[in-house]
């Protein structure tokens, strides 16, 4: 809003009469006139309040702008929803209303106005329950919009559910200039909410008179569980003792079919164990001792042998004896079965070390390997084992009786193979009981290239990856 000043001489008072000069003045949004000459320091004054009227009058007009903008986007807003009934109200920082839109009179039966002569002019008087006061003082103290329901009574004595937000108005020092409170008449909703909330007591009284058949219904199946679980520990138990026995996939075709027959593999590597000198062993221990060590060798071989895809046959006295490539085939038994063959003698290895300093009887083990094609299945109808048979099983076992303790002894066949892998020692034609010469080869280790350890004993995951691609 802007002002205009107007100086009138004498002639045009004397041509117009004052109330017509008046009349023309008013219409040209004048803001105070004198019939008097006045001097500077009073013209000055009238200037400064015309300017501060001014400000006001633009303030107002912001806030009047503001508060029409917000009511006409919940307008929009609600329409959008179906419901109408809202009020919008600014609001001063000590709770006076300001200004309210039509949707007040709907909420609370009164116009703005009427309001205030007959309840006052503070939001405290709409809510009994003190809830709007305790938004508000919310709202003031942690300067952000908040949130709350409340109940109310319209002139006409009816209950209403109102959602009430309010939201601060901040000027540019960040103090808060003005309050925004919006009054939403969410009744129906709290209408449909006792209803849910009666619906769901009688959930609960038609789920109190299940609890007495669900209780006898619970006792028969903590019965049922109770005898399937001895079941499943059972049935547990017959697996393990299976898997023990047989192979998995073996064990898989028996439970199926019902039976396993024989099956011929042409890639299989052999690897046969044998402690040397376990007969003057076996003469100075206990036989409760000897059994006990020969058993905890035995349990570190099976998970040696285990984690590099290896199939324990089975033990003949202090002879182990286990195989790669079956009974599920793969190209990578060689490398596998050398690999296991280096981690048992490097294990058998250090724990003589140990015992040696500690005075204790070394146990020497003597392991070779050879790769070729064998006949594996299981035979018999009583105590199914399963077994491996063919002339690589028998050149496997000429293997070890050549080989030395603590080495890998493995056939040429064998090192066709794993030549790319691991560092041999060629040890030429060796003679062997019923078999003639045959090629053989003592592995030291794994290259160094492919190995993580500087015993090479362990490969590394280039390694690994080449093995798979086989």
């Amino acid at each position: 809003m802007g002002f205009k000043i107007i100086i009138i001489d004498d002639n045009q008072v004397k041509k117009e009469s004052i109330d017509g000069l008046l009349d023309n003045i008013n219409t040209k949004g004048v803001f105070d006139y004198h019939s008097k000459t006045v001097s500077f320091a009073e013209l000055t004054s009238i200037i400064e309040k015309a300017l501060t009227l001014s400000e006001l009058d633009g303030e107002i007009d912001k806030k009047i702008h503001r508060a029409k903008e917000i009511n006409d986007v919940l307008i929009k807003l609600l329409a959008s929803s179906g419901n109408m009934s809202f009020s919008l109200i600014l609001i001063k920082t000590d709770g006076g209303m300001e200004w309210a839109n039509e949707g007040f009179e709907s909420l609370h039966g009164f116009r703005l106005e009427n309001y205030r002569e007959s309840f006052g002019n503070t939001i405290f008087s709409l809510d009994p329950s003190s809830e709007i006061a305790n938004l508000f003082n919310k709202c003031l103290k942690e300067i952000r919009s908040v949130e709350g329901n409340c109940q109310v009574k319209s002139k006409k004595g009816e209950i209403h559910w109102l959602k009430i937000i309010l939201t601060p108005e901040l000027n540019k020092q960040g103090l808060i200039e003005e309050i925004v409170m919006v009054e939403l008449d969410i009744t129906s909703f709290k209408k449909k909410e006792d209803e849910l909330q009666a619906q769901n007591a009688k959930m609960k009284e038609i789920a109190r008179n299940l609890e007495h058949a669900n209780a006898l219904l619970e006792e028969q199946k903590q019965e049922i569980n109770q005898q399937k679980y001895t079941i499943e520990l059972e049935q547990e138990k017959s697996e393990k003792l299976l898997l023990n026995i047989l192979p998995f996939e073996v064990a898989r075709q028996l439970k199926t079919k019902g039976r396993a027959g024989t099956r011929q593999y042409k890639l299989v590597s052999v690897l046969f164990a044998d402690f040397k000198g376990f007969s003057r062993l076996s003469k100075t221990l206990d036989p409760k001792d000897l059994v006990s060590i020969l058993d905890s060798y035995f349990a570190s071989f099976d998970e040696i042998t285990g984690r590099h895809y290896i199939e324990k046959i089975k033990t003949i006295g202090d002879a182990y004896m286990c195989a790669g490539g079956l009974p599920l085939s793969n190209k990578s038994n060689p490398v596998d079965a050398v690999l296991a063959g280096l981690e048992i003698q490097n294990y058998l290895n250090a724990l003589n070390d140990s015992k040696v300093l500690n005075n204790l009887p070394v146990w020497e083990l003597r392991l070779g390997i050879h790769t070729g094609p064998v006949v594996a299945g299981v035979v018999g109808k009583k105590r199914f084992a399963y077994d491996i048979w063919g002339d690589t099983v028998n050149i496997a076992s000429r293997m070890e009786q050549s080989g030395h303790v603590g080495m890998v002894n493995i056939s040429g066949s064998t090192y066709q193979y794993i030549k790319d892998f691991f560092e041999c020692d060629n040890r030429g034609k060796i003679e062997t009981k019923n078999m003639g010469k045959i090629d053989m080869y003592f592995v030291n280790r794994i290259k160094p290239e492919f190995s993580i350890d500087s015993l090479g004993i362990l490969p590394n995951e280039l390694m690994m990856n080449l093995v798979n691609k086989l």
